[in-house]
């Protein structure tokens, strides 16, 4: 079965990946729930935010794993999220900050086809295995 991804990224965003990783090695990302940061994706070190049981790997984009806590998943599981970069200041502890762009979720409500395509999330204490997505 070939399945729907729940995560994408833009060119754009892809771009600014790869400035990060070769700048700071293996990335991940954290959507984040609307705390200090509103709820922009933080693009971190890989490991450096430590996820658990609370979290699940919603897919990989740019070969960087991308997770979201499964309380706000639970809200959008029935929605593809596209990672986005438009000009701004980065989340004051993603990665991107300072490079005078900033990552941004949009979304869409996923189509009926691709809803029967989708692969189950992966709890966040499960290693990492860019095979998902």
């Amino acid at each position: 079965m070939v399945y729907a991804t729940r995560v994408d990224a833009t060119p754009a965003a892809l771009d600014l990946i790869e400035v990060l990783r070769a700048k700071h090695g293996p990335l991940m990302f954290h959507q984040s729930g609307g705390c200090c940061d509103g709820s922009s994706p933080m693009c971190f070190p890989l490991g450096d935010f430590i996820v658990g049981d609370a979290d699940v790997l919603m897919g990989v984009i740019g070969n960087a794993p991308f997770y979201m806590s499964a309380a706000q998943f639970e809200y959008w599981q029935h929605t593809k999220l596209i990672i986005d970069v438009i000009p701004g200041r980065g989340g004051m502890f993603s990665l991107e900050n300072g490079h005078e762009l900033r990552f941004l979720t949009r979304s869409r409500m996923f189509e009926e086809g691709e809803l029967d395509r989708l692969r189950p999330v992966t709890p966040g204490s499960v290693p990492f295995d860019a095979s998902l997505n």
